[in-house]
């Protein structure tokens, strides 16, 4: 089953990335060639999502809606036949009500939802696998993760192994830390849902930063035998953080499929120049 439909959750404030976000987006920040919200969209647009919402904040929405639908620019490549469109969060509270902002629009389609801290390599995607794993339910993406992430991440508590990429789960936890912690499979940041988390969100009380959390939704969906993990080796690179953007940045332009082999040379060449 082709999932047609996806969510990007993009009204977070990037508080973390001050102060480049003090008047640019978050999912504006530039990474490479393009902004980081322009990687997310491609990547569902290859897992075949055709219809793209992306959750923004009132400030935002023009800048957004101006780089994916400028009446004056040509359609970005590769997203001719695509459907770009905002949605405004109307206050910052959480995660989980940033999804559900989406309701009226996904109309109960199971949908892939992605957030732009978390970039994959093209060539390294999750989403179609995901897509493969699911039974009717939800499925979540989760990573062996090390100990200090434990205080970062939500983390699952894993229940039934099907395969070795995939396992049912009962349920989900954010931000454990390491004396609470059902694992060390984190969520890092993509899930293929079923309209059944709307209910679930709405259901869920603000909770760790008085936020609505989405894993609360995603325990709640678990706790009925209604979600599935998929884990997965690659790692999804972090661009919602200084010490980790340098880092994203750099395996990207490497990877990069028109301008990698010269941003390889200009690196090495730079590193040589430097020793």
């Amino acid at each position: 089953m082709t999932i047609e439909v996806a969510v990007i959750p993009a009204a977070g404030r990037g508080t973390r990335m001050r102060p480049i976000t003090r008047a640019l987006p978050k999912s504006l920040v530039p990474v490479v060639d393009r902004p980081a919200v322009q990687w997310v969209v491609e990547e569902a647009v290859r897992a075949g999502a055709t219809e793209v919402y992306i959750i923004v904040d009132a400030e935002s929405q023009e800048l957004v809606e101006r780089h994916f639908n400028s009446a004056e620019e040509e359609p970005l490549p590769g997203l001719e036949d695509v459907t770009v469109q905002t949605l405004i969060q109307p206050a910052p509270r959480g995660l989980g009500h940033a999804v559900g902002v989406a309701e009226e629009a996904v109309g109960g389609r199971p949908f892939y939802c992605l957030l732009v801290d978390n970039l994959a390599i093209p060539g390294e995607d999750v989403l179609a696998d995901m897509a493969e794993a699911r039974n009717g339910g939800s499925v979540v993406c989760v990573r062996d993760l090390p100990e200090e992430y434990l205080d970062r991440y939500g983390f699952v508590v894993p229940g039934l192994v099907r395969t070795d990429a995939v396992l049912e789960i009962s349920g989900a936890i954010e931000k454990p830390g390491i004396k609470n912690a059902p694992s060390k499979l984190g969520l890092v940041g993509r899930y293929l849902f079923s309209a059944e988390i709307f209910d679930a969100i709405s259901e869920s009380a603000p909770s760790v930063g008085g936020e609505v959390q989405l894993t609360d939704a995603i325990d709640k969906v678990a706790g009925e035998g209604l979600c599935r993990a998929f884990i997965t080796e690659y790692e999804l690179l972090d661009v919602g953080l200084p010490e980790s953007y340098l880092q994203a940045l750099t395996r990207l332009a490497l990877a990069h499929p028109d301008h990698g082999a010269r941003n390889t040379q200009i690196i090495e060449d730079s590193l040589t120049e430097n020793r």
